[in-house]
């Protein structure tokens, strides 16, 4: 009985409190110190794709959870294998700059629950997202540049293996000679 009363509670309010708990618990004042910067971005990188993982049971989704395993791997895959490649240097001197891993996960995980389950439900974690790539730049561990790039590596990976989970898509289709929109509905 009680897990039913759990789970009747909005899942907006349910990641909000989540985000809010941990910047409350952790950083009581996060624009004084970059530590405290450094330190709620690094819970949030952490919480972001625990929330976005975490829904797919929350929905009883076991092909959403396939699909996030999917763009998952992908991502981490095409970031680390460009950390690897680029060999960037750190604004704080250390290696492997570009992209930002920290970004990348936390913007694929934003970015699947978007494509999955609409747009409403992800605004929460596309704050957080943004708030770890500011937190990378701030405490230079990357530059601005580096932070965009994981972004787009994470959005783009979602967006690829992720389906809508219900209703309908209306996607843009440009071709040779041809403009019209794509209207996909899951029964």
């Amino acid at each position: 009985m009680p897990l039913n009363i759990a789970l009747r509670f909005n899942f907006h309010r349910v990641i909000i409190v989540l985000i809010f708990m941990c910047v409350t618990l952790l950083s009581p004042n996060v624009a004084v110190s970059s530590d405290n910067t450094e330190r709620v971005g690094n819970v949030l990188y952490v919480l972001i794709p625990t929330v976005s993982y975490g829904s797919t049971f929350y929905f009883n989704d076991n092909e959403g959870r396939s699909q996030f395993y999917k763009s998952f791997v992908t991502n981490v895959g095409i970031t680390y294998g460009l950390k690897l490649i680029t060999d960037k240097e750190r604004p704080n001197g250390d290696k492997y700059s570009f992209p930002s891993g920290h970004t990348s996960i936390s913007f694929q995980s934003a970015a699947f629950m978007h494509k999955r389950y609409g747009f409403k439900k992800s605004i929460p974690l596309y704050v957080a997202a943004s708030f770890v790539g500011y937190s990378r730049v701030e405490t230079d561990n990357h530059y601005v540049e580096d932070v965009l790039a994981g972004a787009a590596i994470g959005i783009a990976s979602s967006f690829y293996f992720t389906e809508p989970y219900k209703g309908a898509v209306i996607t843009p289709v440009v071709e040779r000679n041809f403009y019209g929109l794509q209207i996909k509905k899951r029964w």
